[in-house]
């Protein structure tokens, strides 16, 4: 099966709607990570020795890799990734093998024949 996952790192008040994006945009399960911590070119800001880092969300999508580019191209829209800096960004990455996926064969499998 041909499969690409997509990871997304968004700050957290974006996390549902960049869910939605991605349900609408064809993906059939997500796994979040709430709550992770990163940095930009600049070092976070402290306050008394408290961090003052926005929260981050690490969504993962496993994806039909025909489908992958345009659910990226939708949750960095919905995201607003390239318009607000610290919105979040998503990459993906190719799938050598996979189980556990049984449920979500059918779909998956009907989604790479549609694209050929």
């Amino acid at each position: 099966m041909n499969l690409k996952m997509i990871m997304a790192f968004v700050a957290d008040e974006k996390t549902e709607i960049v869910l939605e994006a991605a349900r609408n945009a064809g993906v059939t399960g997500a796994t979040v990570f709430p709550s992770v911590r990163g940095e930009g070119m600049e070092p976070e800001k402290t306050f008394l020795g408290l961090d003052l880092t926005a929260q981050r969300d690490v969504l993962l999508f496993l994806v039909a890799a025909p489908k992958a580019r345009d659910i990226l191209e939708a949750i960095s829209e919905a995201g607003k990734f390239d318009e607000e800096p610290g919105s979040g960004i998503a990459i993906q990455i190719g799938i050598e093998d996979a189980v556990g996926l049984k449920t979500q064969e059918d779909k998956l499998i009907k989604e790479i024949e549609e694209s050929l």
